[in-house]
Parts: C-alpha cells; sequence; structure tokens
C-alpha cells in the first residue's frame, strides 16, 4: 500500500486504530451474544424477544463491517479471529442459556460495556482531531445507548 497521508501521524493512527479494533472486538462478541439469544430464547416474551434481537444482530452485523473498515482506512489490519477478539473485548462470553430475562440483563450490561469503550475510543479519536472515527464512534455509542435503555425497560 502507498504512504497515507491524511493529516493524522501513523503513531496517531495507530493508536486510534487499536481502540478501534476494541470496539470491533466488543461488537462481534455482542453480535454472537445476541444472535445465539435469538436462537435459544423461550417463554412468554419468545416472539417480541426473538424479533428484536434478530434487529439488534442484524444491526451489529452491518456495524462491524464499518468499523474494520475504518481501521483498514487508517493503514492497519483489522482484527478478525476469536482469539483475537477474546483478547481485546470487554464483553465476556456466556455459558449456557440463560433465562430470558437474564438474556436481556446481560445483553444491557453488554451494550453499556460498548458504551464506555465507544467514550475511550471517542476521546482517542478527537484528540487525534480524527472526525471520520468520532463520528463513526459517536454513532455506535447513541446506538448502545439507547438499545440499553430499550433492553433496561424491559426488565
Amino acid at each position: 500500500m502507498s504512504q497515507i497521508d491524511i493529516g493524522i501521524s501513523e503513531e496517531n493512527r495507530s493508536q486510534i486504530a487499536h481502540q478501534l479494533s476494541r470496539l470491533l472486538a466488543d461488537s462481534y462478541t455482542l453480535y454472537l451474544q445476541t444472535h445465539n439469544f435469538h436462537w435459544n430464547v423461550t417463554g412468554p416474551q419468545f416472539r417480541e424477544l426473538h424479533l428484536m434481537f434478530e434487529e439488534h444482530y442484524n444491526e451489529l452485523a452491518l456495524a462491524v463491517d464499518e468499523i474494520a473498515e475504518r481501521i483498514r482506512t487508517l493503514g492497519f489490519p483489522a482484527p478478525g479471529t476469536y482469539r483475537a477478539f477474546a483478547e481485546l473485548s470487554s464483553v465476556k462470553e456466556v455459558d449456557g442459556v440463560p433465562d430470558a430475562s437474564e438474556m436481556i440483563s446481560i445483553l444491557t450490561q453488554a451494550h453499556e460495556a460498548v458504551v464506555r469503550t465507544c467514550r475511550v475510543a471517542l476521546k482517542m479519536a478527537q484528540d487525534f482531531d480524527d472526525e471520520s472515527s468520532s463520528a463513526l464512534i459517536g454513532d455506535r455509542m447513541r446506538i448502545h445507548e439507547k438499545t440499553s435503555w430499550m433492553l433496561r425497560a424491559m426488565l
């Protein structure tokens, strides 16, 4: 690849890319968790939760691509293995199949964890005048904040 000259130093782009990699890992882990819960939810709220989880994982599937492409735009490889995601993610995997209420609680906490990751990444992107990454991260943060609010309202 040719030299990148977008007005952000390579060192700063590297630091932003690392924070975006953490966001990508969180998002992909949350995607898998949400998809798992979509498949395995049961109970009186089955239909509502099944459909809601599907909306969430479809949105996350698009998001992970956008985040990975931003990392590539900054000139760095995007992580793409379970091992890398496990090392980078603040969203932890769940063993077994929790009941529907616990699924909602777990997903609420996971979305809030992604918001916290966004806050760190956003501050760095802003400090390095990376408006494109800032806009992407801000949009992601807003989506996860709203989703966690909606999930909390169901508890």
